[in-house]
């Protein structure tokens, strides 16, 4: 906003996104968001303190900031002349402003810069400001949240302030390690050496509506590159749907959104001496049916009605807050994730998301990973196990992208870094079937404890087409494959790939997805429940061993469930030829 005299003395305002003279007291009322255009001013330090935590509960840390001026910078002023300025205009010792407070009744740690010192710079001071609030933080152990707004690292104090990228990035290595969350709010502008350190490296990072975020600026970029910028080109907007923050939050909702993934570190912290009684079930159980049809299944798995993990994070789990990018450049709308609630307790729910209609599912890549969304799951999946938050999956995919473009940005191993990670993930994993279990894209979230699959779904190496297609004659013999395969819930828990059937109400989960959420709750809280008490070597151990026991020196002897004795491997149709799909 735009003020031609002291803010204690101005009426009016006028908003620099679109010229509304704003009368003062109106803007602050809504925290200095224009109420026509929705633009948010920047705020100090001071404000932002106040905005975000609860009253009378912010304590600055002890030490005052060091006043420094290691290489006698001068150019039109010597240094401490403008550091003396910046501390007469802000009343800040320096760009940042540390202590502890509660946010929504939780304890933080607090670091926010203002920009109006010096362009929120980043000098020996700050970073060793910053860095002790992360040592408090860690010595408390409280979550670290980081407000940013600087032009990058300060030019007065040379190498020195390019050090303190390090510094700060070293003490969130540390809270890493402890399993503490840490927490950047990107405010207009984070630039420079602050965006490529603790603005982008901590566990989440939201953005403020409007905020701008890179490494150079713009004016740098045109000079350099002679490129005309895209629309929108590092704005919170636009790094969102690039990958590059979990989320964008409007001013009024950062308080409330920070709260509650304060509340699920927290809860993850806490460890449960046993676990909570789920809820009364209120849908009816169902018998599932072994002797159904393969290739009828197959169908009712594809049903564009079926319940997508969208639909079950709004129904049978709570607070879905979702979770953005893979850091890389790219958010994969196949792939939905982030913290929810099941029974009370946080999860964090990672799924394929396909969709309804012809526009949903060409939205959502028909449920097809790219490797951002594999980068994604990832992500979340070690940021669950650092804060100690089991962890659900839903798979419902035909298999991940088979693109020219996924090919190049390596598909292959962003599944094979998948199911490696998953494999040695030190936090319980429950993993639900819930349509379409596809080949790698599939296994890519289900290396788990348990595995479940509702009663209508299907997990297979491959599509019953995609298996006529390369050992019959031709995609018509699809039915056949089908029931080659052995692709049903019921086929795959004789097997022992799958601990337990999900019943769904009558005639598939399309016709009631209301009771079918409720049926997929009831089971994934009663096979999470029994987890949550196994110490992490335990559960990384018997995952280990749960897949071990599919090796082919096992496969004529008694399944690895116990059940009945798998069945030999049926001739090919194709005259004993084989092929890898």
């Amino acid at each position: 906003m735009t003020t031609t005299a002291p803010r204690d003395e101005q009426l009016w305002s006028r908003c620099d996104g679109c010229a509304s003279l704003l009368y003062r007291k109106r803007l602050r009322r809504n925290l200095d968001v224009c109420p026509e255009c929705g633009s948010h001013a920047r705020l100090d330090a001071p404000d932002r303190v106040a905005q975000l935590t609860d009253p009378d509960s912010f304590v600055p840390l002890p030490d005052p900031a060091a006043r420094v001026d290691p290489i006698g910078f001068v150019d039109e002023l010597p240094y401490p002349h403008r550091l003396a300025a910046a501390r007469a205009a802000t009343g800040l010792d320096e760009a940042v402003l540390c202590g502890t407070a509660r946010l929504g009744g939780h304890p933080v740690a607090l670091a926010v810069m203002d920009f109006r010192f010096l362009g929120g710079s980043l000098g020996c001071a700050v970073g060793e400001l910053i860095t002790r609030t992360a040592e408090r933080a860690l010595a408390d152990g409280v979550p670290l949240v980081l407000v940013t707004a600087s032009g990058g690292a300060r030019m007065q104090e040379g190498a020195l302030s390019l050090m303190q990228m390090a510094t700060v990035s070293q003490a969130l290595a540390g809270m890493r390690e402890a399993g503490l969350l840490t927490v950047s709010v990107v405010t207009d502008p984070t630039y420079g050496g602050v965006a490529a350190s603790f603005a982008t490296n901590t566990d989440l990072v939201l953005a403020e509506s409007g905020a701008r975020l890179g490494f150079a600026g713009p004016r740098v970029i045109r000079q350099v590159t002679g490129a005309k910028l895209p629309e929108g080109f590092q704005t919170a907007e636009y790094l969102l749907r690039h990958g590059q923050v979990d989320m964008v939050v409007p001013r009024h909702a950062l308080r409330g959104r920070l709260a509650a993934l304060l509340a699920a570190a927290d809860s993850g912290r806490r460890a449960p001496e046993t676990a909570p009684a789920p809820r009364p079930a209120t849908a009816s159980t169902v018998t599932a049916r072994p002797d159904r049809d393969p290739w009828e299944t197959v169908r009712t798995a594809r049903h564009p009605g079926r319940p997508t993990t969208l639909d079950y994070l709004e129904t049978a789990f709570d607070g879905f807050v979702e979770l953005h990018g893979d850091r890389l450049g790219a958010d994969c709308t196949a792939v939905v994730g982030g913290i929810a609630r099941l029974d009370g307790r946080p999860v964090m729910v990672i799924g394929h998301q396909k969709g309804h209609t012809t526009a949903e599912l060409v939205t959502h890549n028909f449920g097809m990973a790219s490797p951002a969304g594999h980068r994604k799951a990832l992500r979340l999946m070690r940021l669950a196990a650092r804060l100690r938050l089991p962890v659900v999956t839903l798979v419902d995919t035909p298999g991940a992208d088979p693109g020219v473009s996924a090919e190049q940005q390596g598909q292959a191993a962003a599944i094979a870094e998948n199911i490696l990670a998953l494999t040695v993930l030190p936090t319980p994993v429950v993993a639900v079937v819930t349509g379409e279990g596809g080949s790698g894209g599939a296994l890519a979230f289900a290396v788990a404890d348990r595995v479940l699959m509702l009663e209508h779904a299907v997990y297979s190496v491959i599509s019953p087409e995609g298996c006529a297609a390369i050992l019959w004659p031709d995609s018509s013999a699809a039915p056949q494959a089908a029931r080659a395969l052995r692709l049903t819930g019921a086929d795959l828990c004789r097997l022992g790939v799958v601990d337990e059937l999900v019943p769904e109400p009558r005639p598939a989960a399309h016709a009631d997805p209301g009771g079918a959420a409720e049926l997929l709750r009831r089971a994934v809280a009663a096979n999470l429940a029994p987890l949550l008490t196994v110490p992490p070597a335990t559960l990384v151990r018997r995952r280990r061993q749960r897949f071990r026991r599919f090796g082919a020196a096992r496969s004529a002897g008694p399944s690895p469930a116990g059940t009945s004795a798998a069945s030999p491997p049926a001739a090919s149709p194709a005259g004993g030829r084989a092929e890898v799909a």
